[in-house]
């Protein structure tokens, strides 16, 4: 049988749903019997049922001494759904390859614990780091409980996000804003300062031609100078906007009027304050659109886990032109975080970048 052939079959599920299971994890899974697929499923909201449960319902009895390809592991507690250990251990399936174990403390190797003492064989690690990034944010969530944090940015082959009279649309092309759009479908939560609200009104919501599932729209203002009018505070999309003690509190009554929430940090707004803040929220995946200020506190503070650029065929030039990153910065070539490339693409003229830091997933903790 192979193994690795169903399972990407199975990965290749876990991806149709990214971006709307939140905050689950994407999950896809594949039942093999007698040499041929007799079940499919995948995860495809919180709540609903998990991806094994599509599979067995699919199969019926043809679940019986079937090998289940699952790419995360299956679930061994009570939650909004019953646990698809024991589901698989009802159905009969003899062989479970799973391609890697959940770091959930609710699970953590308590579902293949309970799928081998049934008596079934199961193997653990097939496609691992492929399965894991389909869930990076997921993962990072319950190893650090903090957002996974992706800075975005449309830029100038010369780096520059605007003019040097602060004009900025449009910098990158329509296929450009269209996959950002996807970015966005995909995040639980989307960042930017006032001076990008003050300077674009932008929506921050995911506006993709089927139809999308809006992330938590977060604004840092720190003196409370958000216009209660701006698009960010309609009611398209949830909004929090964190500030400090120095705004005036009867400002508040606008923008609850309006659904948006406001939350009082102390002195000042700091990057890991607002994190923590997101992650009690269960926000396990963060975009920041941000412009060169907010993108620079990310970096000085070293919280960031992903870069994407849209870098345009365009020149700007000008001293004065913003950059992507302001901030204090890295005092020395040395000291800069060290990134890998992990995708070029092209979107229509432009060209799509993402990177990360230079440090490898971690293995599966249970094998």
């Amino acid at each position: 049988m192979d193994d690795e052939f169903y399972m990407r079959r199975a990965l290749e599920l876990a991806r149709l749903t990214v971006g709307q299971t939140r905050p689950n994890p994407s999950v896809g899974c594949i039942l093999v019997g007698d040499g041929r697929v007799v079940g499919t499923g995948t995860h495809l909201q919180a709540g609903g049922p998990h991806a094994e449960a599509f599979a067995v319902r699919q199969a019926g009895d043809r679940a019986r001494g079937a090998t289940a390809y699952v790419t995360l592991e299956p679930c061994a507690h009570h939650g909004r759904t019953p646990p698809c250990a024991d589901l698989l251990i009802e159905a009969g399936v003899a062989r479970i390859v799973v391609a890697t174990a959940d770091e959930n403390p609710l699970v953590a190797g308590k579902g293949i614990d309970r799928l081998r003492k049934a008596g079934i064989a199961v193997e653990v690690g097939l496609l691992a780091e492929e399965a894991r990034r389909i869930n990076e944010a997921f993962f990072l969530f319950h190893r650090e409980r903090r957002p996974r944090v992706t800075l975005k940015a449309a830029v100038s082959l010369d780096g520059r996000i605007a003019t040097h009279t602060g004009e900025s649309r449009w910098i990158s092309g329509p296929e450009s804003r269209t996959d950002a759009h996807l970015l966005r479908h995909g995040t639980d939560a989307i960042l930017v300062g006032i001076g990008t609200v003050l300077a674009d009104d932008p929506e921050l919501t995911a506006r993709l031609p089927n139809g999308s599932v809006q992330p938590l729209r977060v604004v840092l203002d720190s003196r409370l100078r958000t216009p209660p009018a701006s698009k960010v505070v309609n009611g398209a999309a949830p909004t929090v906007i964190f500030t400090t003690q120095s705004a005036d509190p009867a400002a508040t009554a606008a923008f609850e009027a309006s659904g948006a929430e406001v939350v009082y940090l102390g002195e000042r707004i700091s990057v890991a304050a607002v994190l923590d803040r997101l992650a009690a929220r269960n926000i396990q995946s963060l975009l920041v659109e941000g412009g060169a200020t907010i993108h620079g506190a990310f970096l000085d503070a070293g919280l960031f886990d992903e870069i994407v650029l849209y870098v345009a065929p365009r020149l700007i030039g000008g001293i004065d032109a913003p950059c992507a990153f302001g901030g204090t910065g890295i005092a020395s070539v040395a000291a800069a975080p060290e990134l890998e490339i992990r995708d070029i693409t092209r979107t229509g003229d432009d060209v799509r970048i993402v990177a990360v830091p230079k440090r490898r997933l971690p293995c599966s903790p249970a094998s």
